[in-house]
């Protein structure tokens, strides 16, 4: 037996009825929060917060302050520079000395002249680096000249002494005796070093790449 379809009623013999837009009977919470004083216990909060950060504030400053009083000045700051670069490079002397003279010398090392050469070293790279190497208390290298050449002289300086550093070291290793070899190629080789290091990536690579076309065009050995 089919089941018996419930008649709903028409949606128009539904009754319709005007929203209740009368104000509220019982008190708000902004009433509420007026009448146990909520508001000026807030104002009074943020008075105190801000007499807070007054102090916070100007003691940061202060310490910031310290922090700018306590920076090393510029004359010191190169001085301690020009003294680690001076040291690394003397070092790198004293290890090419070392290897140079375990390699061709017959007799045993004798290091008293090592330290010594290692002495004479660390002040001539000392005196090298304090003049040339870029600081902000050296910004002109020539007096007088624009600042924005300074840059570029410096550049041309090792640029020219990457590349004469770097074809004699070739040259003497390949041509002359143990005993030039001894002697040049360690203080020769430590301002290739430091010639290419200050120089810029582009730069650094063309001097390289000067420095092997010499070996090639005369057919010179590497080992």
């Amino acid at each position: 037996m089919a089941r018996k379809r419930r008649e709903r009623t028409p949606s128009n013999h539904l009754e319709l009825k005007k929203p209740d837009r009368s104000g509220p009977t019982e008190k708000t919470l902004l009433q509420l929060a007026e009448e146990r004083g909520l508001f000026g216990q807030a104002e009074k909060r943020e008075a105190e917060i801000g007499k807070k950060a007054v102090p916070v504030a100007i003691s940061s400053a202060t310490e910031d302050g310290e922090d700018d009083e306590a920076k090393l000045p510029p004359t010191v700051e190169r001085v301690l520079e020009t003294l680690l670069w001076s040291v690394s490079l003397a070092m790198l002397h004293f290890t090419l000395d070392v290897l140079v003279h375990n390699q061709y010398s017959v007799d045993r090392i004798v290091w008293p002249r090592i330290w010594t050469r290692f002495g004479q070293a660390l002040l001539v790279f000392g005196l090298l680096i304090y003049v040339l190497h870029p600081h902000a208390a050296n910004p002109s290298l020539i007096p007088g000249l624009a600042p924005r050449y300074q840059s570029a002289i410096r550049q041309v300086i090792f640029f020219t002494m990457s590349i004469l550093c770097g074809c004699y070291v070739i040259h003497i290793t390949n041509t002359f005796g143990y005993m030039a070899v001894m002697k040049q190629a360690p203080p020769v080789g430590c301002l290739w070093v430091w010639s290419v290091i200050e120089l810029e990536l582009p730069w650094a690579v063309l001097s390289l790449a000067g420095a092997g076309t010499f070996l090639w065009q005369n057919g010179y050995s590497i080992k």
